[in-house]
């Protein structure tokens, strides 16, 4: 209860600034929670799924192959997923598998990166708050000393205490959440690696199954200036000798 009551007095002291603060707080908090659990989802079972589609689909069982990409959460079962559907057709147009797997890594990246942004502006935004809370606490000491007249310590001690405890509030904010934008974005290059393991095995995938003559692809023609017919030239009449 006592603790309770010292933060509760501590946040009322800090003045109004405090409420953004606790407002960035929460929602930093927020948004570290969701993209802990959700890129830990997304690395479970990656190297399991990359061996077991790799084996189902060099058996023939494409439709296998899908559906544990399908059940299985994460970006390399996205990119997997990509490529075993276009592969699923037995013909291809040449370059079509790899545009499928650019748009779903594209696709997967976004939603990786998802929350970062919130997460990088709140570790900026937040000190420079509590600074601001800082200023605002100085300004309010030295009005009380202008105010009053002559320098009395019980005039200014609030003003820097407003100013002191905004400043700590802000770095407490932000040192968390730098610190967990630095483990996420570790944790997302991890992914990426991931996903290009997927990218890969799905070409490689492909390459075999195209030699054992499983699935045709089929080259691209160039149809965007179409041929156009010379006129052969017309004979002139014979020359009458």
């Amino acid at each position: 209860m006592g603790s309770q009551y010292r933060l509760l007095t501590l946040f009322s002291d800090g003045g109004l600034m405090m409420y953004p603060l606790v407002l960035c707080s929460m929602v930093g908090l927020g948004v570290i929670i969701a993209k802990f659990f959700t890129l830990q989802i997304a690395h479970r079972g990656t190297a399991r799924v990359l061996e077991e589609v790799g084996e189902m689909a060099l058996s023939g069982d494409i439709s296998g192959a899908i559906q544990i990409a399908r059940d299985t959460p994460g970006p390399a079962s996205a990119i997997l997923l990509a490529g075993l559907r276009r592969i699923q057709g037995k013909r291809m147009i040449a370059g079509e598998l790899e545009a499928a797997i650019a748009t779903t890594g594209t696709v997967e990246m976004a939603f990786l990166e998802r929350g970062l942004v919130i997460l990088a502006t709140i570790a900026n935004v937040a000190p420079l708050m509590g600074f601001l809370g800082t200023v605002a606490g100085m300004i309010q000491a030295f009005a009380s000393i202008e105010a009053a007249g002559n320098v009395d310590p019980t005039l200014v001690a609030g003003g820097i205490k407003v100013a002191l405890l905004t400043t700590a509030a802000g770095l407490i904010i932000a040192v968390p959440v730098n610190i967990a934008y630095n483990f996420f974005v570790t944790r997302i290059d991890q992914l990426i690696v991931d996903m290009e393991h997927g990218a890969q095995k799905i070409l490689s995938l492909a390459w075999d199954l195209e030699k054992e003559g499983k699935i045709e692809v089929i080259k691209s023609k160039d149809t965007r200036w179409p041929a156009t017919k010379t006129a052969a030239p017309a004979e002139g009449p014979a020359s009458q000798e």
